[in-house]
This record gives C-alpha cells, structure tokens and sequence, in this order.
C-alpha cells in the first residue's frame, strides 16, 4: 500500500509517516521501480505498535528500543514513563499553585505579574548564590507566593535564610495558610521547612502565626512539635512546656528546651518547676533525668532550687554531683 492508503488506516499523517521512515522507526518493506513507499501489512502492524506505545507517553527513541529489544521487560519500561509522568504532574501541580495564589493575590496590573515570574526563575537558578540574592532583592507583596514555594524547596540553609527574611517583611494569611498546609506533606523536609520559616516570621503582632505553632504543638511529626515548642517557649506561652520538656527527656535540643522552658517560667512561677519535679521520677531513664536536672539550672527561683537541694541526695550519682554544682552556683 502507498503512504496514502496507509495515513488513511491507521490516522497518522503522511508528513509523520515521512518521519518515522527517515529515523528508521517504520520503514516501507519495499519501494516500487519509481521509488514510492511500499507498505505491507507487518508495516501497518508496527507501525499501529509504535503508535500504542507514544500514546503511553514514550519518546520516540524508546519507542524504538522497546520494539528492537526483544528481551525489553515491559515493566521496566512502564516504570520509566510512570516515573516520567510523576515529574510532569508535580511540576504541572506546582505551577497551578503558584497561579492559583499569584491569583490570590490580585495583582493590579502585569507589572506585578512580570515581576513575580521573573523572580520565580530567578529562585529556580541552580546557583544558589543567584537564588540568595533573589530573595534578598527588594520583595514586594505580591511576590509573596513565590516566596513561599520557594522556601519550602530550598535545600541551602543561606538561601532559606534570605527568603525567610523576605517572607517576614512579606507575609500575609495566605502565606501562612499554604506554610501550614505544607505541615500535611509527606516529606519530612517539606514540613521541617515550613515549621522553621513560620518560627522566623513569628512576631507577638503576627497573633496568626502563633494561633498555627500553638495547633503544631500536637502534630504527630517530633521535629513539628519542637519546632514550635521551640519558637513559642521565649514568649512564655505556657501551653509549650509540656512538648518542651518531652525534648529534654528525648534528649533533642535539649539546652534549648531548658532554656525556653526559662522563659516560660518567668512568667508561670511555680508551674514549671512542677511539672519538672514530676517528670524526675526514679522510674525515668537516668540520662534523661540528668537533663531534666540540669534544666532547673535555668529556673531562678526558690521552689527550683528546693528541688536541686534534695537531688544532692539522689541514688544517682551524676545527679548528686550535677544538684550540688547548679546550688553552689546560686549561693555565690
């Protein structure tokens, strides 16, 4: 059959046909005395092949591969086109994001849009030097967004750094919204991240974003609640203590859990220095009651130093030795 016939049963166009001969994809079994393509059926069979395979989403070049392999394993290559169709949807959902919030946030003219778009390619250099300076150039609100999705893929800590400044002189209820639903991301980075720009935007004007760390305080990811134990606890917000002193006896950041729950304490008089006491049970692991311990060092108060007096007595001796040193301190 001619390149006529064959465009015709099968729906590919006789310019594609053309292609596929050139690169050696489908080629007609014969040519007649004239020169013009001859196609038979086993032609019209590969070619409907190729044809099922690009409607998969495989490139050409695979498409070849795959039908000159015969020992091709068919999983493999569909492992490849899930894969490649994974990365396509992410980057497509992420573009719907930015313009759903860029959208939000009603940009007066395409000043604005321009602006925001050329800061999205700059914060996608793979220098992270440019995407510093990105960051650190002059945000206006309505780059915000753009802001937001970038902090949450930034891997470079200076780089996290400078859009978090950014962010703090940025962000509104929409940013703070989409840093809380990053809490819900099955990637553990992605939450670490927005638990920490949150903390750094965190002012006592912005009652919105300590509303969201006090409701973090019960995510069941350890690395949210300290997080947000940790931004809340030099507030003397005493709802942290509890997840606070969790850490000393995890032993996770421990100096700085004792040194928030100090704040706290200034604040509730007594109340700290209970909740401590109850946690120095003998039953608890002895290191963590060595932190515990040494977190009333950071406590001045009466009722702190009551408690470091009778651990001088303590079965344990590093206990002993850590409540006489913390007392001797306080006489001097």
């Amino acid at each position: 059959m001619r390149i006529g016939e064959l465009s015709r049963l099968s729906g590919v166009s006789a310019r594609m046909l053309r292609h596929y001969d050139r690169i050696g994809l489908v080629q007609p079994s014969e040519r007649t005395s004239a020169g013009y393509r001859d196609y038979g059926d086993d032609d019209l069979r590969r070619l409907l092949q190729v044809e099922a395979l690009r409607s998969l989403g495989l490139p050409l070049r695979e498409v070849g591969h795959a039908l000159a392999d015969a020992d091709a394993a068919p999983s493999d290559i569909l492992d490849r086109v899930i894969a490649r169709t994974v990365e396509t949807i992410t980057r497509e959902q992420e573009l719907l994001g930015r313009l759903r919030r860029l959208r939000e946030q009603q940009p007066e003219d395409w000043t604005d849009v321009l602006h925001t778009v050329a800061l999205l390619q700059r914060l996608g250099s793979d220098d992270a030097s440019h995407r510093q300076r990105a960051a650190l150039a002059h945000p206006t609100q309505p780059m915000a967004a753009a802001l937001t999705d970038a902090v949450l893929a930034e891997n470079d800590p200076n780089v996290a750094g400078a859009l978090q400044w950014a962010l703090a002189r940025t962000a509104d209820e929409t940013v703070v919204a989409t840093l809380r639903s990053a809490f819900d991301s099955p990637d553990g980075a992605v939450r670490q991240r927005a638990i920490t720009t949150l903390a750094k935007i965190a002012s006592p004007a912005r009652t919105d974003v300590v509303s969201v760390l006090l409701d973090a305080l019960a995510h069941a990811d350890p690395v949210v609640r300290s997080a947000a134990a940790l931004s809340l606890g030099p507030r003397g917000v005493p709802e942290a203590a509890d997840e606070l002193i969790a850490m000393i006896v995890r032993g996770t950041s421990d100096v700085e859990a004792a040194e928030s729950l100090g704040y706290i304490a200034r604040s509730h008089p007594g109340e700290i220095e209970r909740r401590l006491d109850a946690a120095l049970t003998p039953r608890a692991d002895a290191d963590a009651r060595l932190r515990l311990t040494q977190a009333l060092g950071e406590i001045e108060s009466d009722e702190a130093t009551g408690i470091l007096e009778r651990l001088i007595h303590d079965p344990d001796r590093r206990v002993q030795m850590t409540a006489q040193y913390l007392t001797g301190m306080r006489s001097h």
